[in-house]
């Protein structure tokens, strides 16, 4: 024990001196935040070469008659005047804006009754809620095909039920009057998943004991939804409606894969016209004009988006 102690302030004497404590701290924050930044700049730079880049490039595109191949020329604003006087222009406008009104018509009040249904189930809710969120774990292209097949008019899913139940069939998406709503039934079931878990999760936010003091003040069901459900989960409602007012003005799969933009033009949206221009009128000028509009319109929601965020955050 006497050797042993002997040999202890020999070698704290051979050992070089430990680094103060705060600059120690130091170096390892200023190693954390270059590295914090070093991700950061990855993801912007992403960020920067397929979305920033893109839209600076449409913009200016807008503006040109541009052919792959040859330079660019600037025009001005004729690739505005020129897709303004298409006559698709004025029904893909309609159709996108009718598809808009009508999906936020579903799409609002039937996932906010189904998560308030699973919100009041005691037994299996789990299962249900896989069972609602399945549609969107399905490839948008893979689910606009069954969709396809569901709506044939000869030997489709949904006549042959019609048939057996003896009522009369439709057309459905091959029809002029039915073909925009049957595209909204499909992007409602589509994307009906996300926004009930979204709904639930806000409902069972709400204290349950401003239930019960409205079950207390003789409140029915209704009421109950009506004083305490909606004004809890108002926020919420509002900011999913601006989205899917976006989502779905840029609405181009069901269309793309199920119509064809037809019949007689009846379902071709914004999108859809901006494919047409680019892809199939070789006219990149005309397709960027009119994503630009696009652009215009999208960057007025969601600026109403994110004035509403900030305003619910200051509160």
């Amino acid at each position: 024990m006497t050797k042993t102690a002997e040999r202890l302030p020999a070698a704290a004497a051979l050992a070089p001196p430990a680094p103060p404590e705060g600059g120690g701290r130091g170096r390892r924050v200023a190693a954390d935040q270059v590295r914090a930044y070093g991700f950061l700049l990855g993801g912007l730079a992403c960020f920067a070469l397929f979305s920033w880049y893109p839209a600076i490039r449409a913009v200016v595109i807008a503006f040109q008659r541009y052919t792959p191949g040859s330079a660019p020329e600037w025009v001005g604003t004729a690739n505005f005047r020129r897709v303004l006087h298409d006559p698709e222009f004025g029904a893909a406008w309609r159709n996108t804006l009718t598809f808009t009104a009508l999906a936020l018509l579903l799409g609002f009040a039937v996932p906010f009754v189904l998560a308030l249904v699973l919100n009041e189930l005691r037994h299996a809710k789990a299962f249900f809620r896989v069972v609602v969120y399945l549609p969107v774990m399905i490839p948008p292209v893979v689910s606009a095909l069954l969709w396809k097949w569901f709506y044939d008019p000869g030997a489709g899913l949904a006549n042959e039920t019609l048939r057996a139940l003896h009522l009369s069939t439709s057309n459905w998406s091959n029809g002029t009057d039915t073909a925009l709503i049957s595209l909204v039934i499909v992007a409602t079931w589509a994307n009906l998943g996300g926004t009930v878990l979204i709904y639930l999760a806000a409902l069972q936010s709400i204290p349950g004991e401003l239930y019960e003091a409205a079950e207390l003040d003789g409140a029915n069901l209704l009421q109950r939804i009506r004083h305490v459900t909606i004004p809890q989960t108002r926020f919420v409602i509002l900011m999913l409606m601006l989205l899917q007012i976006i989502a779905t003005m840029q609405v181009f799969t069901e269309p793309f894969v199920i119509t064809g933009g037809g019949p007689e033009s009846a379902t071709v949206t914004v999108l859809y016209l901006i494919y047409k221009y680019a892809f199939l009128y070789n006219d990149f000028g005309g397709a960027c004009a009119l994503s630009v509009m696009l652009l215009a319109l999208l960057g007025a929601f969601s600026a109403v988006y994110l004035r509403l965020t900030r305003t619910e955050g200051d509160a």
